[in-house]
């Protein structure tokens, strides 16, 4: 055959991948490469303007860590807040700070007391004086003030109640008693304003925080589970990288036998689909009112009723037996392209064993993968503790003018904004700054995010052209194994990486940009939810700023009509699942654009273009291929990861312990189970997509290969024995016809 308006033309002496080559796609490689020189100033800058240890240390609300050494607050190293209840207000949802103040304490309370309450007995005992002044920002001599006076003055908390720390917090200590919901043994208390209170408010003021305070238990037992069972965890991926491996190696004599078993299931349970329908149909001859329609009946709630007509069985049995003939058809007219796709898997076995290196590439992957996610971490912690405290106004009540403006906590108290909004706190909020640097530190976290899913792409694009190279040297080597050059994968990657970093860049950077806008349309459809939540009618002034909208803009958006949102509910969901699928195609591009750069050697665009011609000319090869490949590694993944699991159950649950003896007394044996099932299917997962980058290469080899050569002495197949006897027979077949 000929190129077929291919543009390139027969080379009589192609025996594989090009090996006198040109750099591709140079501008993209400057780009690219000045991309990362800028990624890695920027990581140098905000090491120099970061801190992390503000993620280390809780701050209280002047912006001072708790528990730093050389540090006044040394010996402090827990956060008291000190009116829990405040912790409710809606804007909190926004500016993730509770609105009351916070104070760095060496321990937290371990009982009920008020400032009232301290006041009377302190002429004859001053602990309750000593006690309740640790819990005040600065210690108190004698509890002159009255309760409006410390209230104003902010100086002490009204109230305290029974607290244990948790992640450097203080946090009520709930409990149950008879099924009653208390706070250190209460259910009923003082809040210290004159108010009674019940433990269900003080849970609904801290319920999220509750729910970690749950989950800590949860915490500790499935730590001691992964303590006493890391052996066999470890043991059991091991098995899993061996089973993977011997899966693989055994597919050139299994393919076939599991391709075909799956088929005869699928029409078995078909079929069995179609009796029980007939045998439903049958059984409600003698039932009244089974002869009435679907239109009789009308709509109902209750689906059941439907099930209780002849009808509905009919139509059952109706589309299950046209699903059978058209399974049974596709089977009979597709019988040579399914057998064509059954001999490349065989294929593409023999191709990773002769060679095995590229069974090792994924765990090359995996530690370019872990740089890049590891620098793109320490980044963004560095960026986001850069700069100084910025201190902003919040009020419990979110009702005064001035919430969310920045403010200094030094005169904050003589200022007329604390006098026009009586309870208004200056706390702490985040750390920023005035200068260029801190001005855009938003900016420098999106850079952030943008480079690092680039570079996450390219580390798979290097992979998959690596790996396409090393196969297609399989593949155009006449007589296997003897004409395959040496280190096949070594030479691959270095060409890849001499020749095509250009190339690769281009097609990782256009993955990178549709994925750098679904991640935008996820964070605004989240932001947009908590404003329109119902009652958070102060949360649009405090997301206005980070929205980019203006406080009117906003607040129209919060109370937008119902039909608004819904329209635009369903224009971002059609929006969502348009990228979805546009990165879904271009990532099917793309693999198949790097195999022919491995091939050719050429850009971008003309690889993709001639890969994209070169499938609509095969359409149907492809489709059958594409989904006998998917069949069988979905199911080796399933084989690995369900053998694994059901060896880790017997073990777990002490099912064996005559045979072997495993770990005893787990809490919860689903703990470590689960890390070995899904662990397996990870490596599972890595090794078969090596196999998948295999099939491909040796997909697209194979088109190649029949559209360049025509099995003349002068042109002969590349092909293996097997595929060729299939062609021969196929070829027989057409002449006959």
């Amino acid at each position: 055959m000929t190129d077929q308006g291919d543009s390139r033309a027969f080379d009589p002496g192609f025996k594989g991948p090009v090996v006198n080559r040109s750099c591709t796609d140079v501008l993209c490689c400057i780009v690219f490469i000045l991309f990362i020189i800028a990624y890695i100033i920027l990581g140098l800058i905000a090491w120099v303007h970061g801190d992390p240890r503000r993620v280390a240390y809780p701050t209280d609300s002047k912006g001072h860590f708790c528990g730093q050494k050389g540090t006044p607050n040394e010996n402090k190293s827990i956060l008291f807040y000190f009116n829990l209840f405040s912790c409710t207000s809606p804007s909190v949802l926004i500016s993730l700070q509770c609105p009351t103040t916070q104070i760095c304490v060496s321990k937290c309370p371990e009982k009920f007391l008020t400032y009232m309450e301290m006041q009377f007995p302190y002429s004859k005992d001053r602990r309750y004086l000593k006690y309740y002044s640790q819990f005040c920002k600065s210690p108190i001599v004698h509890p002159a003030k009255s309760l409006s006076q410390i209230v104003m003055d902010d100086d002490c908390p009204t109230a305290i109640f029974p607290s244990k720390p948790f992640l450097q917090r203080c946090f009520p200590d709930f409990s149950t008693k008879n099924g009653t919901l208390t706070v250190g043994n209460r259910t009923m208390f003082e809040d210290g304003n004159g108010r009674t209170r019940n433990a269900m408010e003080l849970r609904a003021a801290a319920k999220n925080i509750n729910k970690v305070l749950d989950a800590k238990t949860i915490g500790m037992k499935v730590f001691e589970d992964y303590a006493t069972t890391w052996y066999w965890i470890l043991m059991g991926l091991l098995i899993a990288m061996l089973l993977s491996w011997l899966f693989l190696l055994l597919l050139r004599f299994t393919a076939g036998f599991l391709f075909w078993v799956f088929v005869l299931g699928v029409i078995g349970i078909i079929g069995y689909g179609i009796w029980h329908c007939y045998h439903e149909y049958r059984n409600l001859q003698e039932q009244p009112n089974a002869h009435l329609s679907v239109y009789d009946l009308g709509i109902q709630t209750d689906i059941k009723m439907y099930f209780q007509l002849r009808q509905t069985w009919l139509a059952f049995m109706v589309m299950l037996c046209i699903l059978e003939v058209l399974v049974i058809l596709m089977l009979i007219f597709l019988r040579n392209r399914i057998r064509i796709a059954i001999a490349l898997l065989k294929e593409g076995s023999k191709a990773i064993a002769y060679v095995p290196s590229t069974l090792i590439y994924p765990v090359l992957t995996f530690i370019f993968l872990s740089i890049c996610i590891c620098y793109w971490a320490v980044t963004a912690v560095y960026l986001a503790t850069s700069g100084v405290p910025i201190y902003k106004i919040v009020t419990p009540a979110g009702k005064c003018k001035y919430e969310n403006k920045t403010c200094d906590p030094e005169i904050f108290s003589t200022t007329a904004i604390a006098k026009a909004c009586p309870g208004a706190q200056c706390n702490f909020a985040f750390y920023g700054g005035n200068s260029l640097y801190h001005q855009y530190i938003t900016t420098f976290q999106i850079f952030n995010l943008f480079v690092f899913l680039w570079l996450i792409n390219f580390v798979i694009a290097l992979g998959q052209c690596a790996l396409a190279g090393a196969f297609a040297s399989y593949y155009w080597a006449f007589q296997k194994p003897d004409d395959i050059p040496p280190y096949p994968l070594f030479t691959a990657f270095g060409r890849a990486i001499r020749y095509h970093t250009g190339s690769l860049a281009f097609g990782s950077l256009i993955l990178a940009l549709i994925q750098m806008f679904r991640i935008t349309l996820e964070y605004l459809d989240r932001r947009l939810k908590v404003l329109r939540r119902p009652g958070c009618k102060t949360c649009w002034l405090a997301g206005a700023e980070e929205l980019g909208t203006t406080p009117r803009a906003a607040a129209s958006n919060a109370v937008a009509p119902d039909n608004q949102n819904n329209v635009s509910k369903f224009l971002q969901h059609c929006l969502k699942c348009c990228f979805w699928c546009l990165e879904k195609v271009v990532k099917f591009l793309n693999r198949n654009a790097y195999v022919m750069i491995a091939l050719y050697g050429k850009n971008f665009c003309r690889s993709a273009r001639d890969a994209f011609n070169l499938l609509i000319r095969n359409v149907l090869k492809v489709a059958v291929m594409d989904k006998v490949t998917d069949f069988v590694l979905v199911l080796g993944k399933i084989l690995v990861s369900g053998c694994i699991g059901v060896l880790a159950f017997l073990l777990f649950t002490e099912r064996i312990s005559i045979i072997i003896e495993g770990p005893t007394s787990l809490n919860y044996y689903w703990v470590p189970l689960l890390t070995v099932v899904i662990g397996s299917y990870v490596i599972a997962h890595g090794f078969f997509s090596v196999y998948a980058m295999c099939i491909d290469t040796i997909f697209i080899c194979f088109l190649e290969d029949l559209e360049r050569n025509d099995g003349s002495a002068e042109r002969p197949y590349y092909m293996n024995h097997s595929l060729l006897k299939i062609m021969k027979v196929q070829s027989t077949q057409t002449e006959k016809q």
